[in-house]
């Protein structure tokens, strides 16, 4: 029999203290004005508290456990999409896996920046399809505000933090129909995290690791230009185009190139997740939210949903979700 992967259940987590735009704007040069107008965002969540990003994907986790019939010692895998980890060693999986009490799985992190939860997804979806594997938990978790400088105006008025966590199994009908990935070798447009080695051998050397980084306008010219794109003919080569499609949840970047996207394709906005406005740009969290605030507000049954990423790396892709 033909296998596949189902979504069991699925829950979000963000930090509980909200950051508004004039909050931004008591520390830099920015205005509410200027931000509603360029990113269309009013409000997102940061982690003020000392949570880090295990301890939201931890929390986001068990959420999504709570929905099902599964103890933590039932999950075989956990994957964590993140490029904000807790740190380069131990992977933020293997912290999550801790957490949990997960004897069972084995545990590992993706870092595919923005794109995550889409590579993430499709990860966890061959380890179910092998057979090897039951269940699987795969989350989406950023802590972006630990990875800014503030002084920054053009990125860090983007960024809020949060996760949500997904419980699939091996199903004889898999919701997970069709996806296409790309990678195209660039640190230039966005990159965070850097270190730099060593130059010369000093008693005081020691690691720095650099702010996040974006190109805006380069960003916004690449999206266009290439999402679209992509989006129509990874539809046309599976017999559909835009309409036939329920529910578009592209990277949560900014509502400005979401509507870019959306004009592109001649689809409303109405058909497009928008949790940008309120959460700030997630990351590789931002579809993973997205998808869960649809399926607790709609009957998925016969929906189509696409989901798109894209971001540093530059990675992109898209899964086709059939219910």
């Amino acid at each position: 029999m033909t296998r596949g992967s189902k979504i069991l259940a699925s829950a979000h987590y963000v930090p509980n203290d909200v950051i508004t735009n004039a909050d931004l704007s008591a520390i830099m040069d920015t205005n509410d004005e200027w931000i509603q107008k360029h990113t269309g965002i009013k409000t997102r969540h940061i982690s003020l508290r000392g949570e880090n990003t295990s301890d939201i994907a931890t929390k986001a986790a068990e959420l999504a456990l709570q929905k099902t019939d599964l103890a933590p010692e039932d999950l075989d895998l956990i994957i964590v999409a993140t490029f904000t980890p807790d740190g380069l060693a131990p992977s933020t999986a293997a912290l999550v896996q801790r957490n949990l009490a997960a004897e069972g799985a084995w545990a590992y992190d993706i870092s595919t920046a923005c794109a995550g939860f889409v590579f993430a997804l499709s990860t966890a979806d061959k380890f179910l399809k092998s057979g090897a594997y039951q269940n699987a938990l795969v989350i989406a978790a950023e802590v972006n505000s630990k990875m800014m400088d503030f002084t920054d105006r053009t990125s860090a008025v983007f960024f809020g933090d949060g996760a949500a966590a997904y419980v699939l199994t091996a199903a004889g009908q898999g919701e997970l129909v069709a996806e296409e990935m790309h990678t195209i070798g660039n640190d230039h447009v966005v990159r965070s995290g850097k270190i730099a080695p060593l130059k010369e051998l000093r008693a005081d050397s020691y690691p720095s690791i650099e702010a996040f980084h974006q190109e805006g306008r380069e960003v916004f010219d690449e999206v266009t230009t290439l999402i679209p794109t992509h989006i129509e003919n990874f539809l046309a080569q599976r017999g559909l185009k835009p309409t036939d499609i329920d529910y578009f949840i592209p990277h949560q970047a900014n509502l400005r190139l979401i509507e870019a996207i959306a004009t592109a394709l001649d689809q409303p906005m109405s058909k497009f997740a928008q949790n940008v406005i309120k959460y700030g740009n997630t990351s590789s969290a931002g579809i993973a939210i997205g998808l869960d605030e649809y399926r607790e507000a709609h009957s998925l049954t016969g929906k189509r949903i696409l989901l798109t990423g894209f971001g540093a790396g530059f990675t992109y892709g898209s899964t086709l979700l059939e219910f």
